[in-house]
């Protein structure tokens, strides 16, 4: 089987170039939290759907791109997810979580109530593709998993670069989603992400980053 190709180029950049933007980059990625305060401001559906198409640029497995961006901006829907959300966290922190897990979750200070998957204009619900149904045959998707975490990264830079604020939440077990949005069995949900405006006066934890040494081995 013969490989279609077309031609590509990337701009090409002095070493001195490279480094300024690399560092510039780091320095403007930085600035993203998670914000977990969020105003009802509306939000143009265009600069959601923008940073879709930047999110579905992201690598995955065979280019089979295993995922499903579910946009919910109904208020009806987004209090059933709260609701259904809120159970499951419930139960989450009065005894499926360790000590350990809640020792660690005391310094972010959350709890189980999520007021936000209301107040949030949107909540992007994103979904793995496990595999593909054509012609009632299942077609595996392949590193699912990965490709669909990158996808993931590349969709919370594009709503930071937006100007927008991101909370990344995984209610356990998230099976939920699936039902209340109606999706079809070959997707599982993977991660629930509210979108908006931070609110006014929004405060954050006072967390540090590990540093490159914490992170960075060399051979």
């Amino acid at each position: 089987m013969d490989t279609k190709t077309i031609p590509y180029s990337m701009p090409i950049y002095s070493s001195e170039e490279m480094k300024e933007r690399s560092k510039s980059f780091y320095q403007w990625i930085d600035k993203r939290r998670t914000v977990r305060d969020f105003s009802d401001k509306a939000v143009d559906p265009e600069i959601i759907d923008n940073c879709i198409l930047s999110a579905s640029s992201a690598p995955s497995g065979a280019n089979k791109q295993p995922w499903t961006f579910c946009v919910v901006s109904d208020p009806e829907i987004k209090k059933r997810i709260r609701v259904e959300a809120e159970k499951e966290e419930y139960e989450n922190y009065h005894g499926r979580m360790s000590k350990e897990w809640l020792d660690d979750l005391a310094a972010i200070g959350t709890d189980w109530h999520k007021p936000f998957l209301e107040i949030a204009p949107y909540l992007i619900v994103v979904f793995k593709r496990v595999y593909e149904m054509q012609e009632g045959e299942i077609h595996n998707n392949y590193y699912v998993q990965e490709s669909v975490g990158l996808a993931c990264g590349f969709l919370l830079t594009a709503l930071f670069n937006a100007g927008l604020a991101a909370l990344t939440h995984t209610p356990s077990p998230m099976n939920f989603l699936a039902k209340i949005l109606s999706r079809p069995s070959n997707e599982r949900p993977f991660l629930l992400i509210p979108v908006g405006y931070p609110a006014e006066n929004t405060h954050v934890p006072d967390l540090n980053r590990k540093g490159l040494e914490d992170i960075r081995v060399k051979y």
